[in-house]
């Protein structure tokens, strides 16, 4: 049994340094694996320290809907979007505010799928007003579904990042849903619940990885994460982070996504982000937990790169594991599922998205052409939400059959190579 504690520590310092392909001379190259203290890996070409390419990645054919675009009369930032499926049927849900990021009065839309496709959104939390007078600032948390219900979560805090709780309304029909209720947890969630074999939910946030074994979602939770002690009781929102990462003298490590292999281990995977100290890693990094989500040990940085942007776990039908993220390139493209059949060797790479995207409006900290991916397996595909320049909502659908004979293709010019 892997030993789980939450300590401070390891603080592997990074630099620059070139990857080995047939992009980069061979006399300034090394591999990004001998900085990493994690196996896991995607095999990314680094140039002059920054992930440039992935060898042999394929391009799918793929389906790309619009779920929303702001018009004049709308407003205009859309981001922190993920999928759910409730009664055969996908829904979405992402924040959404008048201009700018994170700002008072941000809100939570919601939309579903129907035989014309997707509905207009509506409005699903209102932001509440503090008592100095100013408006708190929600942020998209996801969905949940168990035996017919459909809860959706969204993380609330106030314009100094304090007073943080997590909301969720329920629903059984999509279109009526119960009141706000505070399920007193102090977590803006990175990603919605997620279970692991036990059954047990975790929702990933920043670095707190709450976790309850009430399959409804609704009661229980507990706290946990890679946050120290010192920091009890901890707040886990878009600014706290910071304050792990001085404590513990890691890099500034947030948004986490975690995935479990088939020996138990629930592996907890982060970005690293900032341009100050210390600088990005331009890797993923990660933390285990032995004792299903109780305790997280120190996080380790991998080489599976990463371009300071959020990604998405899940499996596959067939059991192999994948990702979603910007794993390469500038600017959040291209969008890159990358896969693996053992959870550590992501030897597999599927471009699902290059098209740039103008933006329309104007915004405080918009931009990215594919960001925030979140994904559900559903009805023979992989579908994947993302927000172009945190402005308009798509989904993009790749079917899984696709994926497979993309795949024999593959392994069967592989075999032919071979001597």
């Amino acid at each position: 049994m892997l030993e789980s504690k939450r300590i401070c520590g390891l603080a592997t310092l990074f630099g620059a340094w070139l990857i080995g392909s047939t992009l980069v001379a061979a006399d300034d190259a090394t591999s990004s694996a001998d900085h990493a203290t994690s196996p896991i890996t995607n095999h990314a070409i680094f140039k002059k320290g920054k992930p440039e390419a992935l060898e042999n990645a394929r391009r799918p054919a793929v389906v790309s809907t619009t779920v929303f675009a702001p018009t004049e009369h709308d407003w205009k930032y859309c981001h922190h979007q993920s999928l759910g499926v409730l009664n055969n049927r996908l829904y979405a849900i992402w924040s959404n505010s008048e201009r700018d990021e994170d700002s008072p009065g941000q809100r939570v839309l919601y939309s579903y799928r129907d035989e014309t496709g997707w509905i207009r959104p509506r409005i699903l939390f209102q932001p509440d007003i503090d008592a100095d007078g100013r408006l708190r600032i929600l942020t998209a948390g996801g969905f949940h579904e168990h035996d017919g219900t459909l809860v959706a979560y969204a993380g609330d805090y106030s314009i100094d990042r304090k007073s943080t709780r997590l909301l969720a309304r329920t629903t059984r029909d999509g279109k009526h849903w119960t009141e706000p209720r505070d399920l007193g947890v102090p977590v803006c969630p990175n990603h919605g619940p997620q279970p692991t074999a036990s059954g047990r939910l975790i929702i990933a946030g920043n670095t707190a990885f709450p976790y309850t074994d009430d399959p409804t979602g609704l009661t229980g939770w507990k706290m946990s994460g890679i946050y120290p002690a010192a920091l009890a009781p901890f707040q886990d929102n878009p600014a706290t982070f910071w304050l792990v990462a001085r404590q513990c003298h890691l890099a500034n490590l947030c948004e986490g996504a975690i995935y479990q292999t088939d020996d138990g281990v629930l592996h907890a995977l982060f970005r690293s982000t900032g341009a100050t100290w210390p600088p990005p890693s331009f890797n993923l990094w990660e933390s285990r937990s032995g004792d299903n989500g109780a305790n997280w040990d120190a996080p380790r940085q991998t080489s599976f790169s990463n371009t300071d942007a959020k990604f998405h776990f899940g499996r596959l039908p067939d059991g192999r594991y994948y990702c979603l993220g910007n794993p390469v390139g500038v600017g959040r493209i291209p969008l890159v599922l990358s896969i693996s059949r053992d959870g550590v060797d992501f030897d597999r790479h599927f471009i699902l998205g290059e098209q740039h995207y103008p933006r329309r409006f104007d915004g405080g900290a918009k931009g990215g052409e594919y960001g925030y991916p979140h994904s559900v397996v559903f009805d023979g595909h992989l579908y994947v939400i993302i927000s172009r320049q945190k402005e308009m909502i798509d989904v993009i659908a790749v079917a899984l059959s696709e994926l497979k004979g993309l795949d024999k293709a593959a392994n069967a010019a592989n075999a032919a190579s071979q001597p």
